[in-house]
């Protein structure tokens, strides 16, 4: 994807940011017993027009991080800022202006729409509710916003199991883009349609982003979606970010043994292409328990002695290429 037109300016930073869950037992007298380390210590910043990808195995801490900048967690240490200002110290109005400025889109269109409302009260629900609109207003916003994601004006008043899988997640778009948000959270955005589907709501997102210099942040499995989809990309194990770099570099030059794992498990781009099949051993350990030093130590297949005393710092390696290994 091409980053020309991408601003320097940061829409979202994250720095250091943790969520803890605490567990507890007992039933009369509840004791806390350990805490689930959900995010440990993530920093990443998106730019406006970009797109930021956190790709990593279910239970790594994607979906928490995503939920924390959507404000549904709240941190329970780290910072996140917004266009500078950290949401922590953000006035109630300001706050409000955070919350129509960062949407979701979500995995499951048949779930993520009521199913009782139409189409148009919908896609407008959160325009009416944070802007005040003329009833002509209105009509001619929602016309637009069903045009901007292909879809006709005259369906703004069918209900949601009238339309396909696709159409619906074009519905959920166009809910995002209402508010003219700086951040979309694309929470595994075409998981969940046809394979023949994907690719028109990928090239859909696209164009959105280059109209209105909208920054993402794409939380995905599939890693054919985030190199056609990204600029960057954070590569996420038990908590943490392990390495993270520009889309081409970390497709073309993965570095942790983690990174090249899960490259050389996804289906290659060409079938002539060679690469090395890197097959892990076990099973993610638990984020109540997680081992000592480096918490891939367990499975890694060039695992070194220090590597389960010492924790690996994320250090740059090469311009934008971080990486957190003991090997470098």
């Amino acid at each position: 994807m091409s980053q020309n037109g991408a601003a320097t300016s940061a829409v979202i930073s994250v720095e250091n940011a943790q969520k803890y869950f605490p567990v507890s037992k007992g039933v009369v007298v509840r004791t806390t017993i350990g805490h689930v380390k959900a995010v440990d210590g993530v920093s990443f910043e998106i730019k406006q027009g970009e797109t930021f990808s956190l790709v990593g195995e279910s239970g790594c801490g994607k979906t928490t991080t995503a939920r924390m900048i959507l404000q549904v967690e709240k941190p329970t240490a780290g910072i996140i800022k917004f266009q500078g200002n950290d949401l922590a110290t953000l006035r109630s109005e300001q706050y409000r202006e955070y919350r129509a400025s960062v949407q979701a889109v979500f995995q499951d269109p048949w779930s993520s729409l009521n199913p009782r409302m139409r189409v148009g009260s919908i896609i407008m629900e959160p325009l009416l509710t944070n802007r005040k609109l003329s009833k002509g207003e209105a009509k001619e916003k929602l016309e637009s916003l069903l045009e901007e994601v292909g879809l006709h004006s005259f369906q703004g008043d069918y209900y949601p199991h009238e339309f396909s899988g696709g159409q619906r997640q074009r519905i959920a778009i166009a809910r995002a883009l209402s508010l003219q948000p700086k951040l979309i959270v694309l929470d595994e955005p075409v998981s969940a349609l046809d394979v023949s589907i994907r690719a028109q709501i990928m090239n859909l997102l696209r164009d959105l982003q280059e109209r209105y210099g909208v920054a993402y942040l794409l939380i995905a499995h599939n890693l054919a979606t985030v190199r056609y989809m990204s600029h960057n990309v954070g590569v996420m194990y038990l908590g943490k970010i392990v390495e993270t770099a520009p889309t081409h570099e970390l497709f073309t030059n993965p570095m942790h043994p983690y990174t090249k794992a899960l490259i050389s498990a996804a289906l290659p781009s060409h079938p002539d292409i060679q690469r090395e099949d890197i097959v892990l051993s076990g099973e993610i350990p638990s984020p109540l328990n997680p081992p000592s030093g480096c918490a891939f130590h367990p499975r890694c297949p060039f695992v070194l002695d220090r590597c389960s005393k010492e924790l690996p710092v994320l250090k740059e390696l090469k311009p934008q290429h971080e990486v957190s290994c003991h090997l470098y």
